[in-house]
């Protein structure tokens, strides 16, 4: 229930009219690469966000790009989210969420998720393999039988798209629009960027741009509000704040301690 920023908005979200795909077609070989630029995160980045609802903490949430492994022949980063409540919040509704992306190190897609939500009695896993050639994604929700979706070429997943949207120009007053999966929907996610500001959260002082990714989500994260993520307007785009409105009231997430990742690998 705590993930975050991007990845707990758009996870099990549903953009209401988005564009579906239609039955596709295999892709040849030539158009299954491509080179993105990526000056804004490296190996060993690590974020750590404190998350809360109104004005109480409830728990912990760490965004790490572990190390590059390969992933059925091709070099990816090995991208994590953990969220974890609190002792008070542990003492009657126990979170502890993890997701596991393989992103494409060279073109920055995704290849692979896995995701485990463990939220007070509610528990429950998903794994997503995302097979470009034939522009299908296979997923397996526990222990139920695989299903298929058809694909948008160069789909991220709900914890991958964040890494990509930072690598992108982003220019206040303009939207970017976003091929993305999540469970068995697949979606074209629009990205507006607001603004620029400057915030302070507990791991310092900010000059940011603030982003709103327009989505519906379901379930106890359906929008009510606005959704904003404050990411450093410089090269990195680090997330450093993230703020919406849920049925359940309001969620924050702000960056409390964070090491910068290599490029130069």
């Amino acid at each position: 229930m705590l993930i975050i920023a991007l990845a707990l908005v758009i996870g099990d979200a549903a953009q209401g009219g988005s564009a579906t795909v239609p039955s596709p077609l295999p892709l040849p070989a030539d158009s299954l690469t491509r080179q993105i630029t990526n000056d804004a995160f490296g190996l060993g980045e690590r974020l750590k966000f404190s998350v809360g609802y109104g004005p109480i903490t409830a728990g912990t949430a760490w965004l790490e790009v572990v190390d590059t492994n390969s992933y059925e022949g091709h070099l990816c980063y090995r991208i994590s989210s953990h969220t974890s409540s609190n002792g008070f919040f542990d003492s009657f509704y126990k979170v502890r969420d993890t997701i596991l992306s393989q992103l494409d190190v060279d073109g920055l897609f995704s290849r692979y998720l896995f995701k485990a939500l463990h939220e007070g009695s509610y528990h429950s896993s998903r794994e997503i393999i995302l097979d470009h050639a034939s522009r299908r994604a296979f997923f397996r929700k526990g222990n139920d039988s695989p299903d298929t979706v058809a694909l948008f070429p160069f789909a991220n997943d709900e914890l991958s798209v964040l890494y990509y949207v930072r690598t992108l120009p982003l220019k206040v007053g303009t939207s970017i629009r976003v091929p993305a999966i999540s469970g068995d929907t697949s979606q074209m996610i629009e990205v507006r960027v607001l603004a620029r500001e400057t915030v302070e959260v507990p791991a310092g002082v900010f000059k940011c741009l603030v982003v709103e990714p327009m989505l519906v989500a379901a379930g106890v994260f359906k929008q009510e509000g606005a959704i904003k993520v404050w990411l450093t307007d410089d090269r990195l785009r680090m997330p450093v704040l993230m703020k919406s409105k849920v049925l359940v009231g309001s969620i924050f997430a702000e960056l409390e301690e964070y090491k910068l990742g290599n490029l130069d690998w």
